[in-house]
């Protein structure tokens, strides 16, 4: 089934996200080698093409897993979290209706 991951960053999370990146992205990348990644990126706390320089309100990540519990136990383990870039993750089931 697919799990839709929320990662909300804390307040001033951008220099942690920035070191921490480079293990996040590897396990999303397997994620995606596996052929279970749907779709995965930040989420910006501005519109505009300088949006980077602004940080970040966290991540959105849907991938499968075959359980809710696994799929917990992998955002538990990710970087982000683990760095304190994340306050909080929320996992929950998704249903994708379209495409």
């Amino acid at each position: 089934m697919l799990y839709a991951i929320w990662g909300v960053d804390t307040p001033d999370s951008l220099a942690g996200r920035q070191a921490t990146r480079p293990a996040h992205v590897e396990r999303l990348k397997a994620l995606l080698a596996e052929g279970r990644l749907v779709l995965a990126g930040p989420r910006p706390k501005a519109d505009a093409a300088d949006a980077p320089q602004a940080g970040f309100h966290g991540s959105l990540i849907v991938a499968e897993f075959p359980s809710l519990e696994a799929a917990r136990a992998w955002a538990d383990a990710d970087p982000y979290l683990a760095a304190g870039v994340y306050a909080r993750v929320e996992v929950t089931p998704f249903v994708q209706a379209l495409p």
